[in-house]
């Protein structure tokens, strides 16, 4: 597919999923509400279509936080909400997810996008309300006050937690949150977790968000996590692993995500490490995009949700990473098998790193930052 082909193709899966609203359904008949790590990626791939609808997205999204800058992972309003009673809220969740906010701003300004001073101090509270009051590790590192914060719902750095009966436990880790007087989600009891995945994307979109602010604070509160981030390399795992309770067992198994911390670690060894295995056929390479779980896990399941399948959002962070450190190479390697990826499977949420076949939701919106790594 030609690029001009490729970006019809997305505009075409974006404005079908556009809601009056004002943001962009993952999926308008499976996800019809707004999330919130999907509407960054979808901002991002509306301005390079040239359409000021990703600034109206994130102005909606952001609006949502809390006098503390928590922002919830899902938006249900104006639609009604079915999950009410998990949540316990009948507008939003009652959780969030990563905050790629702060890159999704920075990447509209290097666009031309004129980001209001107003939009800008939003995301700057948001990602301080994780800087400062959400709870943190010893090792320094900001914890998860559940799974689903981390965005890899199923992942099986959780199997720790999970046991035999992961839905079960989902509620029941939910309602052992520990939350503020406004009801902000800030610690979990049952759930001792500083994640690698979740820690360097906080650390990545604090740096990308005061590039464009000048706001030294986030810079050096970037840093520290980022010094805390590397100090979790394990040299014979080659990966970071996570700080908590499963850091001798399932924190450590090999997924994707865990190889965000190439976004933002200082060490070039690590880095190249982590970039190197990504394209690995024998590690996480594949022809349509890069396994969500090493090959070498006993849990790498290639056609199940969170335990070996292409997503299409980590695989287009770790090309910004692969780019940023100047590996060309790699970079070119994770684009083309990712739109490859996301054409053959029709845009899907997720697919069979192997042979494509769609899993998830078919279109699903994110899927369209294909065309930012075309």
């Amino acid at each position: 597919m030609k690029r001009h082909e490729l970006a019809d193709a997305c505009r075409q899966v974006l404005d079908r999923a556009w809601d009056v609203a004002g943001y962009t359904a993952p999926n308008p008949q499976r996800y019809r509400w707004q999330w919130l790590w999907d509407s960054c990626f979808h901002a991002v791939v509306w301005a390079k279509l040239g359409d000021d609808r990703g600034l109206v997205e994130l102005r909606r999204l952001l609006s949502s936080r809390d006098e503390e800058g928590f922002v919830p992972h899902i938006i249900y309003a104006p639609h009604g909400n079915p999950h009410r009673k998990f949540w316990g809220r009948s507008g939003t969740s009652s959780i969030t997810q990563p905050p790629m906010h702060g890159h999704a701003l920075a990447e509209l300004v290097r666009m031309g996008v004129k980001a209001d001073e107003e939009l800008l101090d939003a995301s700057t509270h948001a990602l301080r309300f994780l800087l400062e009051v959400r709870d943190r590790h010893p090792t320094g590192l900001i914890r998860l006050c559940h799974p689903w914060e981390s965005g890899a719902d199923d992942s099986p750095r959780w199997d720790h937690w999970y046991g035999e009966d992961r839905f079960r436990v989902k509620g029941e880790l939910l309602d052992a949150v520990v939350r503020s007087a406004d009801g902000a989600p800030v610690s979990n009891t049952r759930f001792d977790v500083a994640p690698a995945s979740f820690n360097a994307l906080v650390a990545f979109n604090a740096r990308e968000l005061a590039g464009v602010t000048g706001d030294d604070a986030l810079v050096r509160a970037a840093d520290e996590l980022t010094q805390a981030l590397d100090a979790q390399w394990d040299v014979d795992l080659r990966t970071w692993v996570d700080a908590g309770e499963a850091a001798p067992m399932s924190g450590r198994i090999g997924t994707l995500d865990a190889l965000l911390g190439a976004l933002v670690s200082t060490n070039r060894d690590h880095v190249d490490t982590a970039l190197d295995d990504i394209v690995d056929l024998a590690a996480h390479g594949a022809r349509f995009g890069p396994t969500g779980v090493h090959r070498d896990e006993e849990t790498f399941e290639p056609n199940s949700y969170w335990r070996g399948s292409a997503w299409p959002q980590l695989s287009y962070l770790l090309w910004v990473a692969a780019n940023r450190a100047g590996r060309s190479d790699v970079a070119t390697r994770i684009a083309a098998s990712t739109v490859k990826g996301a054409v053959v499977s029709g845009f899907a949420e997720h697919w069979n790193p192997d042979d494509a076949q769609p899993l998830g939701a078919v279109p699903q919106s994110w899927t369209t930052v294909a065309l930012l790594m075309a």
